[in-house]
């Protein structure tokens, strides 16, 4: 099968995922022409345009930006195991919204809450953060990145225990409930706006650079003998994956494993042409996201299951059958 072919499969796949994830939930809808009909009532179109559609649009943003960064950064890495959480930015956006649970910050800006507004902040600071102790090495290793990533998002951590452990119990569930990642906060499109320019501009910016992507995934001394300049690629790509994430993250909580298998799942359906692979992930991320997030609407009777949690459950195996596979490999 060719790659357009799958290509065209993805589409139709993410497709039909957008039209009947909103009608599916405890509220029964059963078609979307109800909407316009005579006999729709007020109930129908509020669950529809204010909480249901907005959630799927999210979910539409979230799972390529999550995709597309693990994409970039695996190649970035050479390595498989690569996540958009791997470099701290994920910790960081962690920290600054318990920072804002824990102090009780309510303030909100054109819309956008306190506590996603201090999570993009401690994003932003993770971010500058480890840019700033890769480039006191005098270069942009990428060694050097996933070890400052690693131990920053290690530390963050420990700080986000502290305050829950010096927090009250609602602050402290607050901070619990946050970390698992969800769609549940997102009512009408204000939290969209916020996220869709990070969004839109950091998939183009991947896309832009997809030629320069497979060469460093191949061999930076490749990549340089064909003209690349490699820190200066691979600091892009730095910044708009981790914009991107770190957008997401602000308003959506820590979602995680959509970045490792999102990019695994395409490469096995349309090889490792980044040319092919960014636009197939990046539809099979928004597919995805949103058919977990249904899931985790309907899966419970009595209340809605963290988005995260359906991730998780999902992504854990894959993890493994990813790690079996690669030492079956060697």
């Amino acid at each position: 099968m060719n790659r357009p072919t799958i290509l065209a499969m993805l589409a139709g796949f993410a497709l039909i995922v957008v039209i009947v994830a909103p009608l599916v939930g405890r509220h029964e809808i059963l078609s979307p022409q109800t909407l316009w009909g005579d006999a729709t009532d007020d109930a129908t179109v509020d669950i529809l345009w204010k909480i249901r559609i907005p959630r799927m649009t999210m979910a539409l943003l979230a799972g390529p930006a999550l995709a597309v960064a693990g994409m970039a950064f695996q190649a970035m890495f050479r390595n498989p195991l690569a996540t958009p959480f791997t470099l701290g930015v994920s910790s960081g956006a962690s920290l600054g919204a318990a920072l804002a649970i824990h102090s009780g910050l309510t303030v909100s800006l054109l819309g956008v809450s306190g506590i996603s507004l201090a999570a993009f902040a401690g994003a932003i600071i993770s971010i500058g953060l480890i840019y700033g102790l890769t480039r006191a090495r005098h270069g942009f290793s990428t060694s050097t990145m996933l070890l400052a990533g690693v131990a920053v998002s290690f530390f963050f951590s420990s700080l986000i225990l502290f305050l829950q452990y010096i927090s009250d119990f609602t602050r402290t569930f607050r901070m619990l409930r946050w970390v698992m990642g969800g769609l549940d906060s997102v009512v009408d499109f204000h939290d969209v706006l916020s996220v869709l320019p990070f969004v839109v501009s950091g998939c183009l910016i991947v896309l832009y650079l997809t030629h320069e992507l497979n060469l460093v995934a191949t061999g930076e001394e490749l990549a340089i003998s064909r003209g690349v300049e490699v820190n200066r690629t691979k600091g892009v790509l730095f910044f708009a994956a981790s914009m991107m994430v770190g957008a997401v993250v602000a308003v959506c909580g820590p979602i995680g494993f959509v970045g490792l298998m999102a990019p695994h799942i395409c490469r096995l359906l349309i090889g490792s042409d980044h040319r092919y692979l960014m636009p197939a992930t990046a539809l099979f991320g928004g597919g995805f996201l949103i058919l977990c997030d249904t899931v985790a609407r309907t899966a419970m009777l009595s209340t809605e299951l963290p988005v995260g949690i359906i991730t998780a459950l999902l992504g854990g195996p894959f993890f493994l059958w990813l790690l079996l596979t690669r030492r079956a490999d060697v």
